[in-house]
C-alpha cells in the first residue's frame, strides 16, 4: 500500500508547510533563511538555505523514486497515476498561487516532471525485459 504513495509529495508538502509560516519566518523570506553556513579550506563561505534544501531533497526522492519504477509490481501502476497527479498538483499551484512562482518551485515542478516521465520510461523498459517468448 505505502508503495503507491509518490515521494514526491514529501517536497510538495514541505515546500506548502514553508509558505504557511510552519518553518522558520513564512512566506518567500523562509526560503532565503540559510540553515547551514561552512567555512571553506579556500576561505570562500558555503551556505545551504530553506529552498535549497528542498532541492536536494526532490533529487534524493527522485532517485528512489526512479529505483521503485524498476519494480514491477500491483502498485507501480498506481503509483505512476499518483505521481502524475503530484505533478499536476505543482504545476497548477505554480500557475495559480503567488508563492509558488519561485525557481525552487519551478526546479521541484520539473523534478516530478522527470519523475513521471522517468518513472513511465523505466516502467516500460523493465516490462519489455520480462516478457518472456517461450522458446
Amino acid at each position: 500500500m505505502f508503495n503507491a504513495i509518490p515521494l514526491m509529495v514529501i517536497p510538495f508538502i514541505l515546500y506548502n508547510l514553508a509558505m504557511a509560516g510552519l518553518m522558520g519566518s513564512g512566506g518567500l523570506p523562509a526560503l532565503h533563511n540559510d540553515l547551514l553556513v561552512l567555512s571553506m579550506i579556500s576561505g570562500a563561505m558555503w551556505s545551504m538555505s530553506l529552498g535549497d534544501l528542498f532541492i536536494v531533497v526532490a533529487l534524493v526522492v527522485l532517485f528512489f523514486e526512479i529505483l521503485r519504477a524498476t519494480n514491477n509490481s500491483r502498485g507501480s501502476l498506481v503509483n505512476h497515476m499518483l505521481s502524475m497527479l503530484v505533478f499536476i498538483g505543482f504545476l497548477v499551484e505554480f500557475l495559480l498561487v503567488q508563492d509558488a512562482a519561485t525557481q525552487v518551485f519551478f526546479i521541484l515542478l520539473t523534478i516530478a516532471l522527470i519523475d513521471v516521465i522517468g518513472g513511465f520510461a523505466v516502467s516500460i523498459r523493465s516490462a519489455g525485459r520480462d516478457v518472456s517468448i517461450g522458446l
